[in-house]
């Protein structure tokens, strides 16, 4: 079977707007992504994003542990010492302070207004790898999930 030339052009046009919908995010918000290390105690690193202009970064429980302290290092290599002000492990969830101010941040979203089929797109530093990108899908809304602590976390999105 093949496919008329036309379609052939229509979906290589709707390939080149998904890879540049993907490549502006990333142009976008990529700048506000950083790696996050532990300072003392054992060894963890992973990702977390600069949410405001003095600083607050967003990474997960797992990434900073019980950790006081981390080393937040931006794309451009600048590293900064951050402090860890909260975390929660059934969400999985920590926030740092950062030192200085930061001109790129990344704005939060609304999930409310989240949709099934709508593009997700990861960037971080999984297992050590630095600035990846990995693009998908929002497959689910409203999942309920256990967390490695046993509590049952409700309003899951999947993606």
């Amino acid at each position: 079977m093949s496919l008329p030339a036309q379609q052939l052009q229509f979906d290589d046009a709707l390939l080149d707007d998904y890879s540049a919908t993907v490549a502006d995010a990333v142009d976008r918000i990529g700048p506000a992504v950083c790696r996050i290390e532990r300072i003392g105690g054992a060894g963890g690193q992973g990702s977390g994003f600069v949410i405001t202009p003095d600083g607050l970064v967003v990474t997960n429980f797992h990434v900073v542990g019980d950790a006081r302290s981390v080393r937040v290092t931006m794309p451009d290599g600048v590293s900064r010492e951050g402090r860890v002000l909260g975390r929660d492990p059934d969400t999985d969830i920590a926030l740092v302070r950062a030192d200085g101010s930061f001109a790129d941040i990344a704005p939060l979203g609304d999930s409310k207004r989240l949709r099934r089929g709508q593009i997700a797109i990861a960037i971080g530093n999984p297992l050590g790898f630095e600035w990846t990108v990995t693009s998908g899908v929002v497959s689910a809304l409203g999942r309920s999930m256990r967390a490695s602590t046993g509590r049952l976390i409700d309003d899951v999105i999947q993606t």
